[in-house]
């Protein structure tokens, strides 16, 4: 995730522990760091992290919701991660205003966001999965004008689930995925209900469009 962030000033909301943060400055990725945190128990400890790392004049911890605490062009980019998808949906619909430069880590249901900046503006300019409890997707998002060149050629439905970059480049994390989702889809599309029936047809379609990889050991 540290490899997709750059900037002079960056906002991580809902920032927890301020792990980010911390990881951020201390690799040379930001010049500066505002954590922003809603909920007072996570609020302590990342003011906490930040004072014993000694980071205190170059990350600053704000409570409040969302991108309330942030004024408008104060930040060059931001992140959100470790929620859910309509969460971090949630969070972007009710801001009075979005950096050009975001990374969202869902841990779920990575379409809800790849669908929400097609409508809003945002290319998707990368996308890794990444390890973890299971594999999340980190998706990086930028301003910018016309249709999002990177579903160009791909079957939309597939691209929006499992991600227009993943595909062209064939990651073996995704082709992994697919390939235990269509067998355990195929078990439960023998009973013939129309919605597993929808869901493996775009799972056999991101399949298709990728070529034979060696699956990783895990």
């Amino acid at each position: 995730m540290l490899a997709l962030i750059r900037a002079e000033t960056h906002a991580d909301i809902g920032t927890d522990h301020a792990a980010l943060p911390l990881a951020l400055i201390e690799a040379g990725r930001c010049g500066r760091v505002i954590a922003a945190e809603l909920h007072p128990g996570p609020l302590r400890l990342a003011q906490m992290a930040v004072m014993r790392a000694g980071l205190s004049q170059q990350i600053e911890v704000r409570q409040g919701d969302g991108f309330v605490p942030i004024a408008p062009d104060e930040v060059q980019s931001a992140s959100l991660t470790g929620m859910g998808a309509r969460t971090i949906r949630a969070i972007l619909t009710r801001a009075s205003w979005l950096p050009p430069q975001m990374v969202l880590q869902p841990n779920a249901e990575p379409e809800v966001l790849r669908g929400w900046a097609q409508s809003h503006g945002y290319h998707l300019t990368a996308e890794a999965l990444v390890a973890g409890f299971w594999r999340y997707p980190v998706l990086k998002f930028e301003q910018s004008p016309g249709p999002d060149p990177a579903y160009a050629g791909l079957p939309r439905a597939a691209a929006l689930r499992y991600g227009p970059h993943l595909l062209k480049s064939a990651d073996p994390h995704l082709h992994a995925e697919l390939n235990a989702q269509v067998q355990r889809l195929s078990k439960l599309a023998a009973h013939g209900r129309p919605q597993v029936l929808a869901e493996l047809r775009v799972v056999q379609d991101a399949l298709a469009f990728l070529p034979e990889v060696p699956v990783p050991s895990r």
